[in-house]
């Protein structure tokens, strides 16, 4: 019942969003309740943790990825954000499409959207900086900097800034389920 209660609460929130089953309902209406509630990240459509920030969300192109949803994100697309399939992120992640000219720090530089391809996993902490692109299955450890792209894809990087640590085999799409996610 508490369960039948949840989902009829998000439903009224997030009409649109799709919800997974074995979704962390208590946490998803806690980020309703902030979003809907307090408004804090009010005027964004899909679940967002009341601790992260997005600027530009309507030029974040994805698929039913949730960007923002861990604590503490910050995600600036206001030069646009392309999210591939099954790209997940942890807290505390950064990306920056938008920086300040060098010349003028009034100003901002226009540059292309950030890309990040199917099957990634931008992990705790990582910053990625603007006009990045990363291939499919590519894996950005804890804390790295990314201020270039990696277009090969099947790959770990890491550090500052980031460099091609290990090579990987192909993503590994049986029993993928996004109801899981």
């Amino acid at each position: 019942m508490k369960q039948l209660v949840y989902r009829i609460l998000l439903r009224i929130f997030y009409p649109r969003y799709h919800f997974p089953k074995g979704l962390p309902l208590g946490h998803f209406l806690k980020m309703a309740y902030f979003q809907k509630i307090v408004g804090v990240n009010c005027e964004i459509p899909w679940p967002v943790h009341h601790t992260s920030v997005i600027k530009a969300y309507k030029n974040i192109h994805r698929t039913i990825h949730r960007p923002g949803s861990a604590m503490g994100c910050y995600i600036d697309a206001r030069n646009g954000l392309y999210l591939g399939e099954n790209v997940i992120m942890g807290p505390k992640v950064s990306i920056i499409s938008m920086n300040h000219d060098v010349s003028n720090f009034k100003n901002y530089k226009t540059a292309n959207p950030i890309k990040i391809g199917n099957n990634s996993w931008l992990a705790t902490g990582c910053i990625i900086l603007p006009e990045v692109e990363l291939g499919e299955h590519t894996v950005v450890a804890a804390g790295a900097v990314v201020t270039k792209s990696f277009l090969e894809g099947n790959q770990i990087i890491g550090g500052n800034p980031a460099r091609v640590i290990k090579k990987i085999g192909d993503y590994e799409t049986s029993g993928f389920n996004h109801e899981n996610d």
